[in-house]
């Protein structure tokens, strides 16, 4: 007769060994991991703790924040002891860090050529199964302003709205602007669509002495450059 697990809930443990106390005791520098995603889910099923609970969870996302900055809330449901609840508490936790990385930095970045602009935004569209169509802003000597994506579609494409674009570089004051989007295809061929909006963007933001310096089409880990193959 197999042997059934013990099991010991964190509330046994001593004090010492809990992550709410570690954190508070100790800093949250001491704690591994698995405890800080325990803190997070707040408490695990009847057959594991929390920290049990986030080992299984990272074990599956090969211990990578990364790949787990990547999990919809289904799928962090389809864990046993993950309700919707905790499911939304993990996804909004990774998207926080996502985005205080993006923006530290973002401002110490310099675009000198289509490369810097493709490993810029390489991280955000390199594993994405949709389309998404970004734009980055620049100040006059090409710094980093932000960078904001302003629509997302399917496989085959994403529609993206001139109007939305030119708002938010004014808002934002940018004198110039990058365009880049992904293709999941892996194919880095512009479309002819591809062509027209970015025809219709550069038109448009002339009108309000905004330059698009480039256009970055991302996919199989090459980029493709408007700038560089003189299609701007």
């Amino acid at each position: 007769m197999k042997e059934k697990k013990s099991f010991m809930p964190i509330t046994s443990w001593a004090e010492s060994d809990r992550p709410r106390e570690k954190l508070l005791n100790k800093g949250v520098g001491v704690l591994s991991d698995a405890e800080l995603i325990a803190i997070l889910l707040g408490s695990g099923s009847r057959n594991e703790s929390a920290v049990e609970l986030a080992k299984r969870i990272l074990h599956q996302a090969e211990n990578s924040f990364h790949k787990l900055a990547r999990y919809t809330p289904v799928e962090f449901t389809r864990f046993q002891g993950v309700g919707e609840a905790k499911a939304v508490t993990l996804v909004a936790a990774m998207e926080i860090a996502r985005r205080r990385s993006e923006r530290q930095s973002d401002q110490a970045i310099l675009i000198r050529s289509s490369t810097d602009a493709f490993e810029l935004m390489f991280p955000q569209l390199s594993d994405l199964n949709h389309e998404e169509f970004w734009v980055i802003f620049l100040h006059q000597s090409n710094k980093v302003i932000a960078r904001k994506k302003v629509s997302q579609g399917g496989i085959a494409g994403t529609v993206t709205d001139v109007r939305i674009i030119l708002k938010e570089a004014l808002l934002v004051s940018a004198p110039a602007i990058i365009l880049a989007h992904n293709h999941p295809s892996g194919n880095l061929d512009p479309s002819q669509a591809d062509i027209n909006i970015t025809r219709k963007i550069k038109q448009a933001a002339e009108m309000v002495d905004i330059k698009v310096l480039d256009h970055v089409i991302i996919g199989n880990q090459k980029y493709y450059s408007f700038a560089d193959e003189g299609q701007l």
